[in-house]
């Protein structure tokens, strides 16, 4: 199947290079029975991926059963997954049956693994070790052929430094790691995922789908959605409700959109033009750039009237060659300006973490799966 087809059939949406390196991933592991832990922070879809895991297995036409492992109180835990014998404890009145028995044959994804009990993670490694386990209050061993995937949103090695995870269940889960980026990571899905969810939004409600303008869906895909894909679907909800007209407009966007934006927009807006121009010649496109900083004081007769400088060398730098690109006529300043930029910082940071991706990821701010990217967009291989 190919991977349009198996993101059509299982509803994993997304165009991000880090979104179609998951498909490929869940594509390759799905057939097998190999114990999947899925990671990434709430609202990013783990259990879309989950489902997606079990729906493209073997196991498909046999039962998919979802545990929340941070919603069950911890004194019930182990009887709600593994069971328990009547008369075990005071309000076992009946002999109950465990997840692990319901999911028999099928797959059991246990979300939120981070919340189990140490105690109950004890059990727990013996079924993945040999299928085994006990009802409460029984002594007779019980077999389960279910596939185990597990799902957190926090960090587990951290987890298991503080001494609240076992380091032996942890290693066991993670035979192969699912890790799915934040939305504000891949930004390049917010277009789908709108058009997806106000279409969902529409056909739950009964009403007509509306679309959303282009300089809507911009600022949208610049909001930094801190709930992920799942505060995209409770803002497309809300859209479909309040919005007046049949087309998003900008102002029609939720508050908590529009306010952050106004306030980027501040942030970012040019300061005061100064009096003096520097005098830059346009580059070649391919060009090497060296940003030169402005003197730390120029003649009195070089100001028309007193103005604010600018607050670094750097940034009377960049004014200075984006007014030279600016008035050389080009049209691609942005771009231009943009990749150098990006440039300039990953390079600095491998340099800085002697090349190791992963920690210059992590002090730039940014995802792994998002340097590699950059790195593979402007050819710094």
């Amino acid at each position: 199947m190919d991977r349009t087809t198996f993101q059509q059939n299982h509803g994993i949406l997304g165009t991000s290079v880090e979104m179609q390196e998951i498909i490929d991933v869940v594509q390759q592991v799905a057939p097998t029975d190999i114990t999947v832990l899925i990671t990434g922070e709430s609202g990013v879809g783990k259990e879309i991926i989950a489902r997606a895991l079990h729906a493209a297995s073997k196991r498909a036409e046999k039962t998919l059963v979802n545990v929340n492992c941070g919603a069950i109180p911890e004194g019930l835990i182990e009887s709600e997954i593994f069971g328990h014998e009547k008369g075990s404890f005071t309000s076992a009145v009946d002999t109950r049956k465990g997840y692990f028995e319901i999911a028999d044959g099928g797959t059991i994804f246990l979300d939120e693994i981070g919340e189990m009990p140490l105690a109950t993670q004890v059990k727990l490694l013996r079924v993945l070790e040999n299928g085994e386990f006990m009802r409460i209050g029984s002594s007779t061993p019980r077999k389960s052929d279910a596939r185990v995937i597990a799902a957190t949103n926090k960090s587990l090695e951290f987890e298991v430094q503080q001494k609240r995870f076992r380091p032996d269940l942890y290693f066991r889960l993670r035979s192969v790691n699912i890790w799915i980026p934040p939305l504000r990571e891949r930004r390049e899905d917010v277009p789908m995922l709108t058009r997806f969810f106000l279409q969902q939004s529409a056909k739950q409600l009964g009403v007509e789908p509306k679309r959303i303008s282009d300089g809507a869906l911009r600022l949208l895909s610049g909001f930094d959605f801190p709930g992920n894909v799942r505060q995209l679907e409770n803002v497309c909800h809300w859209l479909t409700v309040m919005a007046p007209a049949q087309v998003i407009e900008l102002k029609d966007l939720p508050p908590e959109v529009l306010s952050v934006a106004g306030a980027l927009a501040e942030a970012t807006a040019e300061p005061p033009a100064v009096a003096v121009e520097a005098v830059v010649a346009a580059p070649a496109p391919d060009a090497a750039v060296v940003v030169a900083p402005l003197p730390m004081t120029a003649p009195a007769d070089a100001f028309s009237a007193p103005s604010p400088q600018p607050t670094s060398a750097w940034e009377s730098g960049l004014q200075a060659e984006a007014r030279a690109l600016l008035e050389s006529g080009r049209t691609d300043v942005w771009d231009v300006l943009t990749r150098r930029f990006e440039t300039g910082l990953i390079l600095t940071a491998l340099a800085n973490t002697r090349g190791r991706r992963i920690e210059a990821a992590h002090k730039l701010g940014i995802g792994r799966n998002t340097i590699t990217r950059k790195i593979q967009e402007l050819n710094l291989e």
